[in-house]
């Protein structure tokens, strides 16, 4: 699959719905989604993000996931089972995570709080320690478990899987979810 940045732009805006069902354990948080998630209507479906290699590597999901044109029923599906979800601090797509406002982020935090006391996961994961710093008000919070909780579910916050954040290996990013994964009983 294929879009004209064009195409892509008229995915500006737009949202993606949260993938979550019953018995869910996990919930990681994107920042927002990105134009091509949007246009896929699939979480981290742009083609070289880390996010489900990651996964894979760290033993959450039982085989490789390519959401890059969508996910498959099949691949929905073995998330739920597995018990993870997946949401974002902010709706709305945007071309680049840096086009949100601190505002935005704030909100979100707000907004994610009300959307774990609903779907009750053991754990949340949100990815992007510069995103958490500025949702949640703490300019100084590092990576791994967080102090408090969030509607009665543990926080941990793990790097970014996008390619854009080069700080962060796969087997880096694997590790980080494979422990948050050990928190919320999933592996």
């Amino acid at each position: 699959m294929r879009f004209t940045r064009a195409e892509l732009e008229a995915f500006r805006d737009a949202t993606v719905p949260d993938l979550a069902g019953p018995g869910l354990k996990l919930l990681f948080v994107g920042i927002n989604p990105g134009l091509w998630t949007a246009a896929v209507q699939a979480h981290f479906g742009r083609r070289g993000n880390r996010f489900y290699p990651a996964l894979f590597r760290a033993g959450i999901v039982d085989r490789l996931i390519d959401p890059s044109g969508g996910m498959s029923t099949a691949d929905h599906d073995h998330l739920v089972e597995r018990g993870v979800g997946i949401t974002n601090l902010v709706a709305r797509a945007t071309a680049r995570a840096d086009e949100l406002a601190a505002g935005e982020l704030a909100a979100g935090a707000r907004d994610l709080a009300a959307r774990a006391a609903r779907l009750r996961p053991a754990v949340v994961a949100v990815l992007g320690i510069t995103a958490y710093r500025s949702a949640f008000g703490e300019p100084s919070a590092t990576a791994g478990r967080q102090p408090g909780d969030l509607a009665g579910a543990q926080v941990w916050v793990a790097p970014n899987p996008s390619g854009l954040n080069a700080h962060a290996s796969l087997d880096t990013l694997a590790a980080a979810y494979r422990d948050i994964a050990r928190a919320a009983g999933v592996v």
